[in-house]
């Protein structure tokens, strides 16, 4: 049995998979249709061409052009072919955030399509552009590819009111890279372990700069921006002020037990004073050899 994170990476998977086939049905539609529009324009303007009066007057009676989406108004024709060149590059925008590529672009400059967004604004979109296509009257393709696109629409803004933001991650399939940090443990005897920070090379830069100079020739520190939080605060250092404030915060500060390695040798403690007093008496009294001096070899 699989867990249920699975089940639900493998079914938002599915219905991401289910939107981008509409969606590539609803761009081979389009293209179709468009073409079909375009033919049926170039009939109407040759009939009128050859001089068919009859054909002409029935057909100007109409609403549409006959055989297409195209109104029989002035620039019917260039806006029905906007019209559906505006549906195919929405359909391609939609295909490529789907698939996540370049996720880069979509969060600058079309936000609710990037990563920190769901899957509701998609849906809406999707929604729009099957509610245009059913809109005209088209041929049995066009119609299920974009009643099926209206569907997946529907689907998704209700996946994006249930899982909001957190879908993108949910059912990106690289997601294992990022929960792979969660193994790591967060905290340590109460204490939160935070991400380390390197201030070094902010350091180094900021020593070396040339605004670093200036600050330093006017006597101003360098600001809390720079190199670490703590700017132009004062430090605790690593006596009893520092070992308090550290203790405050909830580190503990613990001495390490002292150890030799297994090969050092023992040393035996050095004697008492008593010991040596008493062994001086011994030996004085057990001798009566006078005390010899020893010069050292350095001795001037």
């Amino acid at each position: 049995m699989l867990p249920p994170r699975a089940y639900v990476f493998i079914g938002l998977n599915i219905i991401r998979a289910l939107s981008i086939i509409a969606l590539l049905l609803v761009f081979a539609s389009s293209i179709f249709t468009m073409v079909h529009d375009v033919e049926a324009v170039n009939d109407f303007i040759a009939a009128g061409k050859a001089g068919n009066a009859t054909l002409v007057a029935l057909m100007s009676d109409c609403d549409y052009i006959e055989g297409s989406t195209v109104p029989n108004q002035p620039a019917g024709a260039f806006w029905a072919v906007l019209n559906w060149l505006l549906i195919i590059f929405q359909v391609i925008f939609l295909i490529l955030s789907e698939i996540g590529w370049p996720m880069k672009f979509f969060e600058r400059y079309f936000p609710v399509l990037g990563e920190n967004f769901g899957v509701g604004a998609l849906g809406v979109i999707q929604c729009l552009i099957g509610a245009t296509v059913l809109s005209h009257h088209v041929d049995d393709f066009s119609l299920v590819s974009a009643f099926f696109l209206f569907s997946l629409g529907c689907l998704n803004i209700l996946l994006g009111l249930i899982f909001r933001a957190s879908i993108k991650s949910r059912r990106s399939l690289f997601a294992w890279k990022e929960r792979a940090k969660d193994v790591l443990p967060t905290s340590v005897a109460g204490v939160k372990i935070g991400p380390i920070v390197d201030h070094g090379s902010s350091f180094v830069s900021s020593v070396f700069s040339e605004k670093g100079q200036r600050d330093r020739e006017s006597g101003a520190g360098p600001g809390p921006s720079e190199h670490g939080v703590l700017g132009n605060r004062p430090g605790f250092g690593f006596g009893r002020q520092g070992e308090k404030a550290a203790g405050l915060k909830g580190f503990l500060i613990s001495k390490p037990v002292e150890s030799l390695p297994r090969y050092a040798p023992k040393r035996n403690p050095p004697p008492a004073a008593s010991e040596l007093e008493y062994e001086g008496e011994e030996e004085e009294e057990g001798s009566t050899r006078p005390p010899t001096f020893h010069s050292s070899p350095h001795a001037a």
